[in-house]
């Protein structure tokens, strides 16, 4: 598949390479997985000389030897003498920095913390002696979320406050992956779009494994993930078990239980017969993993009714994949395609509300984006935003199927609208299904 998008992030990364011909750059892009990271560094740095160092799980010392080889490959840089400590290794980079123009590229920066957490004061303290007089453009990629917050987020943590770009790659935007949809199959069905937008929530790699496969309508990519060499059948536990160390069976539990539809924190105490606020609080803020549900406008400290999961790919593989394992080692993959055939619909209902809701928000003509219920948690509507500036919105049913959307209903729940949050604002009711998609 070829690179598209990433206009703004391009961008970036090409102003802060044109700075460190004068200054030193120390940029930290972070990201979940498969997002495409490695990629846009690629792109970005065609036609210029730099060193790519992957961030293994070797040794201090086996790690500082493979990126002495790298360096001398990639950029002429010649280290005499074995080096086994990366605070040596990364001084050496530096002392050169001051004579020449370097671009060092850290992948898995993270991976760092595993191998010697110690290695990220020598970073501090190298990085602080030289900065002043190198010309280097340092970039760290990292995407374990956890890990990389911790960092360069946390004040405590030596690396705080040392980078001068910062910035997090997200998944493509919905006019992104039509595109690239469009590219691979002109005639697209709405229903093939809506399928790609589920399972791969815009994740570049999901993306471009389906359109490498050349699975460009809904039932290809449904026969794709169940296929039994499916990159996808395994790609929950490979993305999670790393953030969850030990605890992973827990937060699995909980995410299924979320998947399912049971998405109420008493819901979720029940099934598992525990309290678990400790880890939902975890999988919302630390993880980000989930997002708490509350009507649009609605208090910040108000009761909390539903959750959620963010990332549209681990929603679907809680929902279809991770519960029916046995299936999966017994080979049983026509059930388990079957399964997802008799849920679909249901499950993409819901998908379309957040498809919807995203694109609104890619439109920039709104500042709040959601969902709207009241007390009773009645009277649902589906979709609603607003122009904090100048007090514009609109107010939307959303269907799979446009004859069964009702306006006059719609009006009605808008009738219920509390005046004193919606009351200043001109809003515009809509309909939308897959035919607007």
């Amino acid at each position: 598949m070829k690179f598209y998008d990433r206009v703004n992030e391009l961008s970036i990364l090409q102003d802060n390479e044109q700075q460190s011909q004068e200054s030193a750059v120390f940029t930290v892009l972070m990201g979940r997985r498969r997002v495409g990271k490695t990629s846009l560094i690629t792109k970005a740095m065609e036609g210029k000389e730099y060193a790519y160092l992957f961030v293994s799980k070797d040794s201090e010392a086996l790690l500082c030897q493979n990126f002495q080889r790298d360096l001398e490959q990639q950029i002429g840089l010649t280290i005499y003498g074995e080096i086994t400590r990366f605070k040596d290794l990364f001084e050496v980079i530096m002392k050169e920095a001051q004579r020449r123009h370097l671009t060092i590229v850290f992948d898995e920066f993270q991976t760092l913390y595993k191998i010697n957490p110690a290695i990220f004061g020598d970073i501090q303290n190298v990085w602080d002696k030289y900065k002043g007089s190198a010309k280097i453009n340092l970039i760290v990629l990292g995407s374990i979320q956890t890990l990389m917050k911790r960092i360069f987020e946390d004040e405590a943590e030596p690396l705080y406050g040392r980078p001068t770009s910062k910035f997090t790659l997200r998944p493509f935007t919905i006019s992104a992956m039509k595109q690239i949809l469009h590219d691979a199959n002109p005639d697209y069905a709405p229903e093939d779009l809506l399928c790609l937008y589920a399972i791969t929530g815009g994740v570049a790699k999901y993306i471009e494994l389906f359109i490498d496969a050349k699975c460009y309508t809904k039932e290809k990519m449904l026969n794709y993930v169940c296929r039994q060499d499916s990159y996808f059948l395994t790609e929950g536990k490979e993305l999670l078990n790393q953030e969850f160390s030990s605890e992973y069976g827990t937060y699995f539990s909980i995410l299924q239980i979320i998947a399912a539809g049971k998405t109420k924190r008493s819901e979720v105490d029940s099934i598992l017969q525990k309290d678990m606020g400790t880890y939902l609080q975890n999988l919302e803020s630390k993880y980000e993993l989930i997002k708490r549900m509350k009507p649009l406008m609605a208090k910040q400290n108000g009761k909390v009714t539903a959750y959620e999961i963010n990332d549209n790919f681990l929603r679907f593989w809680f929902r279809f994949i991770y519960p029916y394992q046995s299936l999966i080692e017994r080979n049983l993959f026509s059930l388990l395609r079957s399964n997802i055939t008799n849920n679909y619909e249901g499950f993409t209902g819901r998908t379309l509300e957040r498809y919807f809701q995203d694109k609104v928000m890619e439109s920039e003509m709104f500042t709040q984006v959601g969902n709207w219920w009241d007390r009773k948690g009645q009277n649902e509507i589906d979709l609603i935003a607003i122009n904090e500036f100048d007090h514009t919105g609109i107010v939307a049913e959303v269907k799979r199927n446009p004859h069964k959307i009702s306006m006059t209903k719609l009006q009605e729940k808008i009738n219920l609208l509390p005046g004193k949050d919606f009351g200043e604002y001109s809003l515009e009711s809509k309909a939308f299904s897959l035919e607007d998609m």
